[in-house]
């Protein structure tokens, strides 16, 4: 299933009890809102969330909700065998594509769990992410999805974050990159990396900002009931990264 298909009743109701109800909108201006207006397929981004055994679920589902209400994405999940992909959590994800079969993508978002620890060593996930990073508009990342991304090598001339407690994990993979202690997201080019796992969701509304404006953004957290966080460099969590970029 590619999530873009996601139910736009349900998209409906969220933006109408966004707006304002004394500005009276009218149906169609809700259903454009909403996303219910056709957009052809290839007038679409396409968007490409990683998964692998031991992704942490929030750093997927967290930007994929706020990814279903933008019309101009198509979201589609993606590992290195099309199928079940098992969660940190334990529950289970289908992923729609292969490596090999995945279509062309626009952005690409690496989530992080405990699973990133083996992933490290996955040989096929970093040839993936470096061929498709030449193509990409935005390359992104939630938590210890950075590591991965700095596995790669992806990151280098870059400063991007990661989780705080797990700081290290990633700052050892490529030491050239400029590590950011204190952030809640970081962009730097077409590179966007976030800190750990809620901060992906914040991450998505900011990447939702940059290509579709802020309004946009606010829009879709206010309809889903969610308080972004939209200063990316207010981090109460940085405390817990010491000065060697180790959590204590």
């Amino acid at each position: 299933m590619e999530y873009s298909a996601f139910i736009t009743s349900g998209r409906e109701a969220y933006v109408r009890a966004a707006l304002d109800p004394e500005t009276k909108p009218s149906a169609a201006q809700v259903a454009e809102l909403a996303g219910k207006t056709t957009v052809p397929q290839d007038g679409r981004k396409t968007v490409g969330i990683i998964l692998y055994p031991g992704f942490e679920v929030l750093d997927v589902y967290g930007p994929l909700e706020m990814w279903s209400y933008v019309k101009e994405f198509n979201v589609v999940l993606i590992a290195e065998q099309a199928g079940p992909v098992k969660s940190g959590q334990g529950t289970t994800t289908i992923a729609d594509y292969s490596f090999t079969t995945a279509p062309d993508l626009d952005i690409i978002m690496v989530p992080g769990g405990f699973g990133t620890f083996s992933q490290l060593e996955n040989a096929a996930l970093m040839d993936f992410l470096r061929t498709r990073n030449e193509q990409t508009e935005i390359t992104s990342s939630v938590c210890t999805g950075a590591a991965l991304l700095a596995r790669a090598g992806i990151l280098k001339g870059h400063r991007a974050t990661t989780n705080k407690r797990f700081f290290s994990l990633a700052t050892d993979q490529d030491v050239s990159v400029d590590w950011v202690v204190e952030a809640r997201w970081v962009e730097s080019g077409k590179m966007i990396t976030s800190s750990g796992v809620s901060a992906g969701t914040d991450m998505a509304l900011a990447l939702i900002a940059r290509l579709y404006g802020v309004d946009r953004a606010r829009g879709i957290a206010s309809g889903v009931e969610y308080q972004w966080q939209e200063d990316p460099s207010l981090d109460p969590f940085a405390k817990f990264v010491t000065k060697q970029g180790t959590a204590p």
